[in-house]
């Protein structure tokens, strides 16, 4: 049922897969670019960059960083899906039912903006960890 505790727990688990599953299969990528982005003389180009990594450590080595990426972008879904239909009912009790269909899309645009100020707090240590991983 909308709006229950199960319902907004379901939405969140629902976050943690989408982003959690998501940003830990793009890994090997998210290495090759921020080794990019902090040692150009030495990771030309993306391709390239993927080359170097599969000498200097294997195939293992393009998954440097994948358990903060998971924890960290599940957390960041957790909070993304879940806190946004949370604020969603929120704000829409405060407005009530009329002002909720008049303002709906600010509405939305509102619970969005609070869920993803959470969401950016889950996530900003396990990235500050991974990407300090990926370019130490």
């Amino acid at each position: 049922e909308f709006g229950s505790t199960k319902y907004f727990a379901l939405c969140a688990f629902g976050g943690v897969l989408s982003c959690g599953i998501t940003h830990t299969a793009v890994t090997p990528l998210d290495l090759v670019k921020c080794r990019l982005q902090v040692n150009r003389e030495y990771y030309k180009s993306l391709g390239n960059g993927f080359k170097v990594t599969i000498q200097d450590a294997g195939v293992r080595g393009l998954c440097l960083g994948w358990a903060p990426t998971a924890i960290g972008y599940s957390a960041q879904g957790l909070c993304k899906f879940g806190f946004y239909e949370v604020f969603k009912n929120l704000y829409s009790n405060m407005l009530g039912e009329e002002n909720t269909y008049l303002w709906r899309t600010s509405l939305y645009l509102a619970a969005s903006a609070s869920a993803e100020f959470f969401a950016d707090i889950a996530l900003s240590p396990m990235e500050s960890c991974k990407v300090r991983m990926q370019t130490s």
